[in-house]
């Protein structure tokens, strides 16, 4: 079935898939890449990833409200099908207050059906008056790529018992809170499967093994495009920057030899 001819996806639609049906996600930070993945993945997500694999930078922390809200409009422009998600940057949660500002904004100045907040008990009350207020509200738990220069680095959790305590009680939470599902990063795979387990709300895995209810790529990732590093938990379904270089030199070379353009792309 084509996205022309499908609803929107709704939150609701998202919870029913637990026990179910496998939920997919990707990144999407601008209408052209969103119109390609529309109605094919369940959920879209304009990360704060978008800080890094599309400007450049070593993490996400400078990212801004004004550039997520910036590009959940422009997915929103070309998802007609697919639910979209706007990350909550760094800083935009500092209080409840901030939060639910923040949160405003993203809903009355884009299209986007839900936020999605770094953290776990410690914002239970953010996403509570957020889902009080009409949001919906996608949490993170487990690696929390905000919190990386206060933990040195980006470090897989679940490893230690205490964790898993810590992580049952942040599962637990953001489902108490309302939030309609949430992104597991980073955890060890058995210890991913007790927290689904645990509750009645969908996981989306990253990094965190298959015993979840769904998984997310940062799409550059997963279809070759960034080229420093590979993490472990990152298939490869296309060798996309080999693919994008070997058409840009080809166009280079009908250009300097005459053979573009020729006389049927000529008026």
């Amino acid at each position: 079935m084509s996205a022309q001819t499908q609803s929107k996806i709704t939150t609701t639609q998202i919870l029913k898939k637990k026990n179910k049906e496998k939920i997919t996600m990707l990144t999407a930070y601008d209408a052209l890449f969103a119109k390609i993945f529309d109605g094919e993945v369940d959920m879209l997500l304009v990360g704060d990833s978008l800080n890094m694999s599309f400007f450049g930078e070593n993490d996400t922390l400078s990212a801004t409200l004004e550039q997520m809200i910036y590009h959940t409009k422009a997915v929103c422009n070309g998802a007609k099908t697919s639910l979209v998600v706007c990350d909550m940057p760094f800083g935009s949660t500092i209080s409840a207050q901030v939060a639910l500002e923040s949160a405003l904004r993203i809903f009355k100045e884009s299209k986007a059906q839900a936020v999605k907040i770094e953290g776990g008990v410690e914002v239970k009350d953010i996403i509570k008056l957020l889902v009080q207020n009409g949001i919906a509200v996608v949490g993170h738990i487990g690696l929390k790529p905000q919190l990386v220069r206060l933990e040195g680095g980006y470090k897989v959790k679940g490893k230690q018992k205490r964790e898993l305590e810590s992580l049952l009680q942040d599962a637990k939470a953001l489902e108490n809170a309302g939030a309609f599902c949430f992104v597991l990063e980073g955890v060890c795979a058995e210890v991913a499967k007790q927290i689904t387990q645990s509750v009645q709300i969908p996981v989306i895995g990253i990094g965190s093994g298959a015993s979840v209810d769904g998984q997310v790529l940062v799409w550059s990732d997963a279809f070759g495009f960034f080229e420093e590093f590979k993490p472990k938990f990152v298939r490869q379904y296309l060798q996309g920057a080999k693919i994008v270089r070997e058409a840009m030199q080809a166009y280079i070379k009908d250009v300097k030899n005459g053979d573009f353009p020729s006389a049927s792309e000529s008026y």
